[in-house]
């Protein structure tokens, strides 16, 4: 989760570092209160042994006691869960995150494979141009070629026919 809010928006990221900060102080706080009550539990636990063998009406008290501690231990270990299950969630999260990372690492390089590809092809577009232009020039001195030589072979084959026409007509 750190690795992802502090890959978001700088206004975004102050808001969700500060929510964070705040909720690994909680998980803290929760863990050294587990500590506390787990050592408490056990050292009371052991004294209330010690005493209860060397009383006999002392058994209704401890029955008390043993309910407590039955009701504190009850509360220590659904504790102890939710603390496992945030971890796990948090894990989880971490996990999506990197996956969403590495995602976005792969579109990244894909956009910019397809920005060289465009400028490559604007290359490509700028010689066809090129070639078009060519092509068109060649195609207009064949026509212009062909038009000459037309008329060439009309001036000659009415040079012929008055030619023709003259030596006939002696």
């Amino acid at each position: 989760m750190d690795l992802e809010a502090r890959s978001l928006q700088p206004n975004v990221k102050a808001v969700l570092l500060a929510k964070l900060r705040e909720y690994k102080s909680d998980l803290n706080n929760l863990k050294s209160e587990h500590k506390r009550l787990a050592s408490a539990n056990s050292n009371q636990a052991a004294r209330d042994d010690l005493l209860e063998s060397g009383m006999a009406d002392a058994m209704s008290v401890s029955a008390n006691q043993r309910g407590r501690l039955m009701m504190s231990t009850e509360r220590l270990n659904e504790s102890s869960d939710r603390i496992k299950e945030s971890r796990r969630t948090m894990l989880e999260t971490e996990e999506l995150g990197v996956s969403i990372l590495q995602d976005l690492h792969q579109q990244r390089q894909s956009l910019l494979h397809a920005n060289d590809t465009k400028e490559q092809l604007h290359g490509v577009d700028d010689n066809i141009s090129k070639s078009k232009k060519i092509l068109t020039n060649m195609s207009r001195r064949m026509s212009r070629n062909k038009w000459i030589i037309s008329s060439i072979i009309v001036v000659l084959v009415v040079a012929i026919a008055l030619i023709l026409y003259f030596k006939l007509s002696k």
